[in-house]
């Protein structure tokens, strides 16, 4: 049993551990670096829209202000607690 445990571990890390020492030491083009760097942000978006649209199931549209209120937000270079406050506030006094 214990050899299974530790066969799937090897399994699980190798594949994450290679990679990285790997990547590092490659060189890429300006443009495949700032692809490279947009990848987080595009997870985030993709985990975050949906969680956006349920703020409210019967009326969307509020979950979408307060989307488009925490990205104006960001935009203008706020601290992400004042984000986050913003985008809760203006959920909040929709739905009021």
């Amino acid at each position: 049993m214990i050899w299974i445990i530790i066969g799937m571990s090897i399994v699980t890390v190798l594949p994450r551990i290679i990679p990285a020492f790997i990547v590092e030491k490659m060189q890429y083009r300006p443009w495949v670096n700032r692809w490279l760097a947009s990848i987080p942000y595009a997870a985030l978006g993709a985990l975050i829209f949906p969680g956006i649209l349920a703020v409210r199931p019967e009326e969307p549209q509020i979950g979408l202000i307060g989307g488009v209120v925490a990205a104006v937000l960001a935009f203008m270079g706020l601290n992400v607690v004042l984000v986050v406050i913003g985008a809760i506030l203006t959920v909040f006094l929709f739905s009021l």
